[in-house]
C-alpha cells in the first residue's frame, strides 16, 4: 500500500516537473496550505454496495447518519504557472472521522446499547490543472480546474457485534485499507494580499472514488466504500 502511495506522488510530480520543463524560463511556482471540512456524498446517491448504505439497511440495522461522517481536511500544494493562464500542482490531504454507533433495535442481556466506532480516513494525493481566465496576480483571480487522484483510505468497524443467528454479542474489529484512483473537479477564488506575492484562497472541489472493504472476506456487509464527497478548504498561498 505505501509502495503504490509513493508511486503515485511520483507520477504526479513527474507531471507537474514536465509541464513545467515546457514552459519559459520565467516559471512561476507557488505553495499553499488549506484547510476546511470534507462533504462526504449523501445515502441517496451512493452505490447500493457501498458499506454504509448496507449498515443502514440490513434487517438489524446500525444507527448512524452519512452526514456524521462530515468532519475537518487539511492539505498543502505546490504549483507552477505554465504561461498566464494555465497552472499544473501536485498536492496531499488528510481527512479523518470517528463515528459512534449502535444497532437501532437491539441492546444486549442487559439492557445496554450496543455500541461501535466506525473510522474513515482519506489521504488524497492529488495532481490538477487550474485554468485562470484573468493572469493579473495583483487582483482577484477565479479559476477552475480538474485533475485525478490517488485516495489512500483506511475504514475500520470496531467494537461489539450480534451474530443474529442466536443473537449473542461478541467484540470485533474490522478493517479495510487501500489505494484507489479518482478524478476531481474544482472553482476557486484567490485574493491578493498587498501585491501579487501572497494572497488568500477559498476552493471547492468535488472528488470521486470507491474503495475495497475486501466484503464477507472481511467482515464488512458490502465490499466497497464510496470515498466521494465535496470539500470547502480556505487558505493561504505563496508565490515564488
Amino acid at each position: 500500500m505505501r509502495r503504490a502511495v509513493i508511486r503515485t506522488a511520483c507520477v504526479c510530480a513527474a507531471l507537474v516537473f514536465a509541464g513545467a520543463a515546457t514552459a519559459s524560463a520565467q516559471v512561476v511556482q507557488s505553495f499553499q496550505v488549506h484547510g476546511g471540512a470534507f462533504f462526504p456524498r449523501g445515502f441517496d446517491a451512493r452505490p447500493v454496495d457501498d458499506v454504509l448504505v448496507e449498515n443502514l439497511s440490513v434487517a438489524e440495522p446500525l444507527l448512524f447518519d452519512i452526514k456524521d461522517f462530515r468532519g475537518g481536511t487539511i492539505a498543502a500544494e505546490w504549483g507552477f504557472g505554465l504561461g498566464r493562464h494555465v497552472e499544473l500542482a501536485a498536492g496531499v490531504g488528510y481527512y479523518r472521522k470517528t463515528v459512534p454507533s449502535v444497532y437501532r433495535n437491539l441492546v444486549d442481556v442487559s439492557g445496554r446499547e450496543i455500541e461501535q466506532d466506525l473510522r474513515l480516513r482519506v489521504v488524497p494525493i492529488s495532481g490538477v490543472v487550474r485554468l485562470l481566465p484573468l493572469s493579473d496576480a495583483s487582483s482577484i483571480q477565479p479559476y477552475i480546474g480538474g485533475g485525478v487522484s490517488a485516495l489512500n483510505f483506511r475504514y475500520s468497524e470496531v467494537g461489539e457485534f450480534v451474530d443474529l443467528n442466536d443473537f449473542s454479542t461478541f467484540p470485533a474489529r474490522y478493517i479495510a485499507s487501500g489505494t484507489t484512483p479518482g478524478g476531481l473537479f474544482l472553482a476557486g477564488v484567490r485574493f491578493p494580499i498587498g501585491g501579487d506575492i501572497y494572497g488568500l484562497t477559498t476552493e471547492y472541489r468535488y472528488q470521486w472514488g470507491v474503495g475495497d472493504t475486501g466484503g464477507a472476506d472481511a467482515g464488512f456487509l458490502q465490499d466497497k466504500i464510496d470515498l466521494s464527497g465535496g470539500n470547502l478548504t480556505f487558505g493561504f498561498l505563496m508565490r515564488f
